[in-house]
């Protein structure tokens, strides 16, 4: 009699098992203002002239990193008009912006893989950008670290 109350003990906890795995593909996330922050949605446009904008969106936020091409490397902020990234938060107070251009903010996009057959785009960011219009609802800086985009669409 032990011996099969121990037997259906343990054909009931192999039938109550399961795989509960839930894959994060795509994936865009990071720190923002030492917060944990992730996208909702994201997607990558590739526009004719060979510039990558990639898109991440939360319900009121909306974060675009702009290079100037898909190639792999590190593309600086800060220099240029051209590699840049754009934050908006909309919200009942109004909408703020930050972003970054000539001398204003600093960091990186780095594209680590583009994959032509599954159109996807991989990399990471890091940034500081500017609050645009000196919105006093918000700080003068917003700091993103240990950004990812993982397998973002590519449209």
């Amino acid at each position: 009699m032990k011996k099969q109350l121990l037997y259906i003990l343990l054909l009931i906890a192999f039938i109550s098992c399961q795989d509960d795995v839930k894959f994060n593909s795509p994936s865009f996330e990071g720190q923002k203002d030492n917060v944990f922050w992730r996208a909702i949605d994201s997607k990558a446009i590739l526009a004719t002239n060979g510039s990558l904008s990639i898109e991440a969106y939360t319900r009121n936020e909306k974060l675009t990193l702009k290079t100037t091409s898909k190639n792999l490397g590190a593309y600086i902020l800060g220099i240029n008009n051209l590699n840049t990234v754009a934050y908006v938060l909309t919200d009942a107070n109004g909408t703020i912006t930050f972003s970054t251009g000539i001398g204003k903010g600093n960091g990186e996009i780095v594209i680590e893989e583009y994959d032509v057959v599954n159109k996807t785009v991989t990399g990471t960011f890091k940034f500081n950008a500017v609050n645009v219009n000196n919105n006093p609802l918000a700080g003068p800086l917003l700091n993103f670290q240990y950004g990812h985009f993982y397998k973002v669409p590519v449209k």
